[in-house]
């Protein structure tokens, strides 16, 4: 895994900063510490930093075709790259390395934009063709690897794999986008193509960006997107047999390496499943990584160990003390943007121990998305058949009227929430889908906001990042329609996210054989009902996996990696969040109601109401704007992981 980043003359060919763009490149040392590179020329700078995982010797970025007219730096793995190379080779391409790499260079001048049609991996990477005068900047299907890239007012377009590589050039406005506020205390992240800062963007997954001197910068151009028509008429048999070859392909492919490799290992479906397909490709004993809690409401790595020992992986567990709350500015700093996920931290802790055994490892991440495993869409669909009982013109507004009519009494019990039962069927399924997975939902949004701070959004709701992409999903099956919302918004914007920055900060290469995006699309187009079935998600997945893993593994409650965040607040953080929510960094912005901050920290602390979602998501923007938006002008490199 790599880190990229660029300088490019818009209109010009003015002559690039070398100092800058080694500034810029040095400030992501940490994704790539083995070396760096740059490539100079009138109006163009490339830099990168390389963490060597294949073609060890002579796999040097910035790398060029035969005559240097044409120069990539490229982040990610292409994992097709090997079949690609005869066909390149066929059509006249010569090759001087053995790494993927190259592939991409001799992709471009044999199907120029189209050439990302044929790369299956996670990618994100610059190429310069200076004989068309063009910079082509691609990002892959899922949003695996991050690309960030800003347009500044001197005619300048400056790009990086992390925000911290274009705030190092010095020339990026740090005003954050109000809008970028809202989705991030709605969804606990900014949804791509936004950024927290008004200035800079995020390539979408599935999309290019092709810019040529002295033109205005354009659209991007999406070439992937996935389909659910729910179509295929295996038997679940037949699907069974089907998926257990598509993910030993999977596999297969991402256990190409020249480094050590091994797998995350939490006990869950998803990456037990992961390792019982290493354990079968593999003729050594696959590495197998786990991070304990002591306390075992958060604890599940019994259920690890009994992976581990069924396919006598090399296991490494460590257990993590439940106040492991010291990350907090740390986390803000590497993220560059505020996040949310508390589940970062002990995700940052399994990245650090996975470093010490091994330098690629793979993950069972993506597998939720795809084969329905969330218990938020359970819930859902059986919401979606109660509101189908009546029509939406009579049970909208019938509804709402009721839902206005009684209190709102969030802390009795589910079947005395009268309120909350008629809103929920008040809504329509894209509403009412948004409104689960909120993290601070419209009411509470509404009354934390200060009157400034609305009068900025200007109407603005986050919900119309859900509207957008619903809008496109081309499907009107309640399960079909809420994974597409996930694979476009959650999939990218939260876990993508997480795991490439805590990688990362761990010079660790993580790669996700459950999102092949040839897997995906297979997937799209099974029923709904191979997904989930009566109150069991993950039903193809766990059938399939009957001969390989334990019951108890397969059919056991999802745990997922949670913090013990409510308890933090009252005891060992309590001080500490009391002075961050109500301290003058918050209060300098003027974007928050104080009286509301006040009501959330005590009824919290005195225990009438669980407020830690809220909470954390005020305590991590208060860390981002000190440790990011008020650090200096130049940035200092993340520390790497020793």
């Amino acid at each position: 895994m790599c880190g990229i980043t660029g300088i490019f003359d818009l209109r010009q060919q003015r002559i690039i900063d070398a100092a800058t763009l080694a500034r810029m490149n040095e400030a992501q040392h940490h994704r790539g510490p083995n070396e760096g590179g740059q490539h100079l020329e009138a109006g163009i700078g490339l830099g990168h930093r390389r963490l060597s995982i294949i073609d060890l010797s002579t796999g040097q970025q910035p790398l060029y075709n035969e005559d240097r007219s044409v120069c990539v730096v490229f982040n990610g793995e292409i994992y097709n790259y090997q079949a690609l190379i005869p066909e390149l080779q066929a059509l006249g391409h010569v090759f001087h390395t053995r790494s993927d790499t190259e592939v991409i260079v001799h992709a471009w001048e044999a199907w120029g934009e189209n050439c990302v049609q044929r790369f299956r991996g996670m990618f994100a990477f610059a190429l310069w063709d200076s004989t068309q005068q063009i910079l082509f900047l691609a990002r892959d299907r899922l949003g695996v690897k991050p690309l960030y890239y800003a347009e500044l007012d001197d005619d300048t377009l400056i790009f990086g794999s992390e925000l911290k590589s274009l705030l190092a050039h010095g020339g990026l406005s740090r005003q954050l986008d109000p809008l970028a506020v809202e989705e991030y205390f709605a969804l606990g992240y900014v949804a791509e193509p936004r950024s927290i800062f008004r200035q800079a963007r995020k390539l979408p997954p599935g999309h290019t960006l092709l810019l040529r001197r002295g033109q205005p910068v354009p659209p991007t151009r999406e070439y992937w997107d996935v389909r659910f028509t729910l179509n295929n008429p295996l038997s679940q048999e037949a699907a069974c047999a089907e998926l257990n070859d598509k993910l030993a392909e999977s596999v297969r492919l991402r256990m190409i390496s020249e480094v050590p490799l091994g797998a995350f290992l939490s006990g869950g479906v998803d990456s037990s499943a992961v390792v019982a397909v290493m354990a079968g490709l593999s003729e050594e004993p696959v590495n197998t990584c786990s991070i304990g809690f002591d306390d075992p409401k958060f604890n599940e790595s019994a259920f690890a160990q009994m992976v581990a020992d069924r396919y006598q992986t090399h296991h490494h567990l460590e257990v993590v003390q439940s106040d492991d709350f010291d990350l907090i500015d740390t986390l803000a700093e590497l993220y560059d943007e505020p996040f949310a996920d508390s589940s970062a931290i002990p995700t940052y802790r399994v990245c650090q121990l996975a470093r010490q055994h091994v330098t690629v490892a793979l993950s069972g991440d993506g597998g939720d998305e795809s084969f329905g495993g969330y218990r938020r869409y359970r819930l859902h669909l059986r919401e979606e058949r109660r509101r189908a009982l009546l029509p939406a013109g009579l049970r909208r507004p019938l509804f709402g009227l009721l839902s206005q009519a009684y209190p709102d009494i969030p802390w009795a019990p589910r079947v005395l929430r009268a309120q909350s039962t008629f809103a929920e069927m008040a809504r329509d399924s894209v509403d009412a889908y948004f409104h689960q997975i909120s993290v601070l939902r419209q009411p509470l949004r509404d009354r934390l906001y200060s009157r400034e701070f609305k009068q900025r959004l200007d109407g603005y709701n986050a919900r119309e990042v859900f509207a957008y992409h619903a809008a496109r999903a081309g499907t009107d099956d309640p399960l079909a329609l809420i994974q597409y919302l996930d694979l476009k918004t959650y999939l990218v914007g939260d876990i993508n996210t997480k795991v490439d920055r805590a990688s990362m900060a761990h010079s660790l290469e993580v790669r996700e054989p459950l999102m092949d995006h040839e897997l995906i699309e297979w997937l799209a187009s099974l029923p709904s009902q191979l997904k989930i079935q009566g109150d069991e998600g993950k039903f193809l997945l766990k059938k399939a996996m009957e001969p390989k893993l334990p019951a108890d593994v397969l059919y056991r409650p999802k745990m997922g990696f949670a913090v013990p965040l409510a308890a933090w607040f009252r005891g060992p953080l309590k001080a500490r969040v009391r002075t961050a929510i109500l301290g003058p960094r918050l209060a300098a912005t003027g974007w928050f109601d104080p009286g509301y901050l006040q009501h959330l920290l005590d009824a919290h602390q005195s225990g009438q109401r669980d407020y830690s979602a809220p909470l954390w998501s005020l305590l991590m923007f208060e860390a981002f704007l000190r440790k990011v938006v008020d650090a200096p002008s130049v940035a200092t490199p993340f520390p790497t992981s020793p």
